[in-house]
């Protein structure tokens, strides 16, 4: 027991210092907030694709889900906030640019997923949406949790939440200023999630220092009466790099 037990120390001090080599690069202060936001939505959220966007309604979505989805839409129409496409895979979102540093893995599968898009059937898993205010630096995230995501009886399984925050940090990380990899991630749960029922999550990037964003976020309920976790990240700002021309 003891032995296994520094052995997963030793790993986890081998694993921080590969991260200081080779993820923490002492980049220029202009390049590594070089992109501007504008730059990187319409990147990230293209007009025109034949790419399947998942972050749009269905029959399974819960009236509240579906009420507020149409007010955020609405509100897209002023020119505040952008709805964020959903595609299965980061592949699709950030097409021509790849991880810095040779941070690049061979494999012969072809279906990549993202973990919140690995589950088909619509309403069985996580069904979400997301909403990014550039100017304010903010976004919302509309999530339902399906049954496959159960964890006590009738209830999501606090994982599912804590991938949903995860991954709403890093949309609005990397839309906010580049922001790539998360380094931390601390969570404080408060109340259990329905299944089938609406919770929404506030993400607000609370400073930009040191070639890292921090940031926040509150799900609750969406009366608000119901707080059912809050919890705090930090990500790492780094570029993506453009991929090389593919030879003929």
């Amino acid at each position: 027991m003891m032995r296994s037990g520094f052995q997963r120390v030793a790993r986890l001090a081998h694993h921080r210092a590969l991260l200081r080599t080779h993820l923490l690069p002492r980049l220029h202060q202009a390049s590594a907030f070089g992109s501007s936001t504008d730059s990187l939505v319409a990147r990230f959220c293209p007009e025109k694709t034949d790419l399947k966007d998942y972050a749009l309604p269905n029959s399974s979505w819960c009236p509240d889900m579906l009420s507020l989805y149409q007010e955020f839409l609405e509100k897209t129409k002023s020119g505040g906030w952008i709805k964020i496409p959903s595609f299965k895979s980061n592949r699709e979102h950030i097409q021509g640019l790849k991880l810095p540093l040779g941070l690049v893995t061979d494999s012969d599968k072809q279906d990549w997923r993202i973990f919140t898009r690995c589950i088909l059937l619509e309403g069985q898993g996580y069904e979400y949406v997301i909403f990014f205010h550039p100017s304010e630096k903010k976004s919302v995230c509309l999530f339902q949790p399906g049954p496959y995501l159960e964890g006590p009886p009738g209830f999501a399984h606090g994982g599912s939440l804590a991938a949903m925050m995860d991954e709403t940090f890093s949309k609005t990380a990397y839309l906010a200023g580049e922001g790539l990899f998360t380094l931390s991630l601390n969570i404080r749960f408060k109340n259990l999630i329905p299944v089938g029922s609406l919770a929404v999550l506030d993400i607000q990037v609370e400073k930009i220092e040191d070639q890292k964003l921090y940031m926040s976020c509150i799900a609750q309920s969406r009366d608000k009466q119901t707080v059912y976790a809050k919890s705090s990240g930090v990500f790492l700002q780094l570029q993506l790099e453009e991929e090389p021309p593919q030879q003929q």
